[in-house]
């Protein structure tokens, strides 16, 4: 896969190096703010790889995008409670499972019982 004609490894390594250089000379950021942005933007990268590559893991890395995404916010101030964390997770599962979630069919076919084929509340 490629971004704008390159890897996406060289890409985020330049990145990398760009936003190190800048924080040696004088752009205010934290090792760990460094860190959080390196990591939602590998995220971004998964999540482009997961969609292009078509390997039905979308959805996970979603997930893991919206986790790096708050610990970037987290990294860079922002104040919510354990549970807040958990219940903004939550909402973010929910979410995706609620849009990537498709209709599943069982690799087995019906059983032979009448049950399974009608309404036990329904009239025959």
């Amino acid at each position: 896969m490629r971004i704008f004609g390159r890897e996406p490894v060289y890409i985020l390594a330049a990145i990398a190096v760009v936003l190190k250089l800048s924080a040696a000379y004088g752009f205010n950021v934290s090792d760990e703010q460094q860190g959080a942005i390196m990591a939602v933007l590998s995220l971004i990268v998964a999540i482009v790889n997961a969609v292009v590559l078509k390997t039905g893991a979308v959805g996970a890395a979603i997930v893991n995008l919206a986790q790096g995404g708050l610990a970037l916010f987290l990294a860079f101030g922002l104040e919510i409670s354990a549970e807040q964390q958990a219940l903004w997770m939550f909402a973010v599962e929910a979410l995706v499972a609620l849009v990537i979630h498709r209709e599943v069919t069982a690799p087995v076919p019906p059983s032979a019982l009448r049950t399974e084929q009608t309404s036990p509340i329904k009239a025959a």
